[in-house]
């Protein structure tokens, strides 16, 4: 094939790191998977059944380009009730296929070519490339773990230039595991209004925090008109496989996504939607049995991460933990490929999540606590040449 039939932007971005891993781990037996960012549970059963009930009636069609209005409706009283703030479920609610449908969209409503934007690392891996293939130019900010892997608000002023159109985070962060404090949020605010940028959040994993409240960014104030807000149902509800994402903002915003959708995708799986409104509408117990499981999950990796010498600093969103491996003396791709050949744990190694997540890995506690304490009494035997 001739390389110039390729597009330049896709060329300039490499294949996922973290696919790499798992492409290894579906040849391999008896491998304990710390790697994959899904929660271990089932879709609670009564948004199963309430998406089985609506295969059975014959919901197959299309729905609106927007979503059902009832799901639209649902969601607009849910994010009201957790965070004060308001969209119209008519014009300021898109439902997508998945979150990852709603960054690619808002990327390419927003973004000039040659527009600049800022993207705190390490972060999820889809961001940068997002950036790219709209046309942008990601300026990457690291984030490190002395300072819990908080924005570094005078790094972010300082990366400002006249391209600069938008910062782009997301916390609870992925792979990190970290919330993004009030205050630092509150000084984020004020750096967007008085360079005029918009900001997109992926608030994904918002309802999975451990003893600290997550801050809504479109909930701060006067950011309501400037955020994009990106979130769904994959993680708080154990519906991954169900792919239904949402993304709320001003009505001009929306409309230019809700173009790009109409005709990029059409809509989102109706079967999934009707299960997301029974998520809202039921499924609230079920969010706070996960998040007591994962809790008792975070201590129990936390604690032996720590005990066997890999420093870890206490995620408290999210299910990840992002260790260093400093004392292994190996870079976080040796480290990860070692480790699962030689004692079958996968692990993701942190520079897939940007060059300052060289030096650590990823660790999910969305397994087993038996599967957890098995992993870490393995790792300590790898570490110590066992």
């Amino acid at each position: 094939m001739k390389k110039e039939w390729l597009a330049s932007r896709v060329q300039r971005v490499p294949p996922s790191g973290i696919r790499k891993f798992f492409d290894i781990i579906a040849s391999m037996k008896d491998v304990i998977s710390l790697g994959v960012g899904e929660p271990d549970f089932v879709t609670p059963d009564p948004i199963r059944r309430a998406g089985i009930y609506s295969l059975e009636r014959g919901e197959t069609k299309y729905t609106s380009n927007s979503g059902m209005f009832a799901l639209r409706r649902a969601l607009s009283e849910h994010l009201e009730r957790l965070y004060s703030v308001r969209y119209d479920p008519e014009t300021e609610i898109l439902i997508t296929v998945g979150v990852s449908e709603a960054l690619h969209l808002a990327m390419l409503a927003l973004i000039e070519p040659g527009d600049e934007v800022i993207v705190p690392q390490p972060c999820f891996v889809s961001y940068v490339p997002s950036v790219i293939f709209a046309g942008g130019e990601p300026v990457v900010i690291e984030t490190r773990g002395e300072d819990t892997f908080q924005i570094d608000v005078g790094q972010l002023e300082r990366s400002i230039t006249p391209r600069t159109k938008a910062i782009l985070f997301g916390y609870p962060n992925n792979p990190t595991g970290a919330v993004l404090e009030r205050e630092r949020a509150l000084r984020v605010t004020e750096i967007a209004e008085r360079h005029d940028l918009l900001v997109i959040s992926d608030e994904i994993y918002d309802r999975l925090v451990y003893g600290i409240q997550h801050t809504c960014f479109a909930s701060l104030p006067r950011m309501r008109e400037r955020t994009v807000f990106l979130s769904g149902f994959s993680k708080d509800y154990a519906m991954t496989g169900w792919r239904i994402g949402y993304v709320c903002s001003n009505a001009g915003i929306i409309g230019a996504i809700r173009k790009l959708h109409q005709y990029v995708i059409m809509s989102a799986p109706t079967t999934g939607q009707v299960a997301a409104i029974e998520a809202l509408r039921s499924g609230e117990p079920y969010v706070k049995a996960m998040v007591e499981e994962y809790n008792a999950r975070r201590q129990v990796m936390l604690s032996g991460l720590n005990d066997i010498g890999l420093d870890c600093f206490e995620p408290r969103g999210a299910f990840y933990c992002f260790p260093s491996i400093a004392r292994s003396g190996m870079s976080s791709e040796q480290f990860s490929e070692r480790l699962l050949f030689e004692k079958k744990v996968a692990v993701v190694p942190g520079v897939a999540f940007g060059a300052c997540g060289e030096g650590h890995v990823r660790m999910a506690y969305a397994a087993s606590l038996t599967d957890i304490e098995e992993a870490l009494g393995r790792i300590e035997d790898f570490l110590k040449g066992r």
